[in-house]
């Protein structure tokens, strides 16, 4: 017998969510600093006063205008399903990582993502996206894998987006900790300010065009860039 698949009202979106972005899951996201190594290595991020505004000048705009946008489309593509879209998603999701080192985070983390929806939940719509990822040579993506787990636990939309902004801050916050003089009540204060923003990035990001997709920061590639190259570097990104 197969339980009944989860509503908006049902617990079980809401603690499948949770175990998605809990550090204990194994997406290898903490390998990752996403350029904030790159940054601390070239003395623009040193201090909790430059940590917080990276989070708010460079974070924060980069989820309201690419990966919230990006997840919002494709939990809607996936709901149909409209594969072409979601094929188109996730090269868009690529192509906007202009930094290789980005690219290549964003691939494995959703790589991962995606086969644990389908292993760990036996769930068609992953199994069926895998296969047409591996078949049509798609990219994988963070974002669009974040959307995926969405659909299969039965989340809603702003809680699928929620998810994303909590994970991506709190991953670099963990990170930051280990690489700058840094303790957990000073990031507990960065990541409550953060996410105080970011009901209303959500609610932008959902209301997004699909043309207007995207963020240019020249300050993170070009650190991510340089990271690639580093003499020594604790993350891999």
């Amino acid at each position: 017998m197969t339980s009944a698949p989860a509503t908006n009202t049902d617990a079980a979106w809401l603690v499948g969510l949770l175990q998605a972005g809990d550090s204990f899951y194994p997406t290898g996201s903490y390998s990752h600093s996403f350029g904030l190594e790159g940054l601390v290595q070239q003395g623009v991020v040193h201090d909790r006063a430059t940590l917080r505004e990276f989070l708010l000048l460079s974070a924060l705009p980069a989820l309201r205008h690419t990966d919230l946008p990006l997840a919002a489309h494709a939990w809607h593509a996936f709901g149909e399903p409209n594969w072409n879209r979601v094929g188109e998603l996730c090269g868009l999701s690529s192509a906007l990582k202009t930094a290789r080192e980005a690219r290549a985070a964003s691939e494995n983390i959703g790589r991962q993502r995606a086969e644990l929806m389908a292993n760990l939940r036996a769930h068609p719509l992953a199994q069926e996206f895998l296969r047409r990822a591996t078949t049509e040579n798609w990219p994988h993506s963070a974002a669009i894998s974040a959307a995926l787990e969405g659909r299969v636990l039965g989340a809603p939309l702003t809680a699928v987006l929620a998810g994303i902004s909590y994970a991506t801050l709190s991953s670099l916050l963990s990170a930051a900790m280990k690489i700058l003089r840094l303790g957990q009540n000073a990031s507990q204060s960065l990541l409550t300010e953060a996410l105080a923003a970011t009901p209303a990035l959500i609610a932008a990001a959902e209301a997004t065009p699909l043309e207007d997709i995207g963020w240019f920061n020249p300050w993170l590639d070009i650190a991510a860039a340089r990271h690639e190259t580093a003499d020594a570097r604790m993350f891999i990104s």
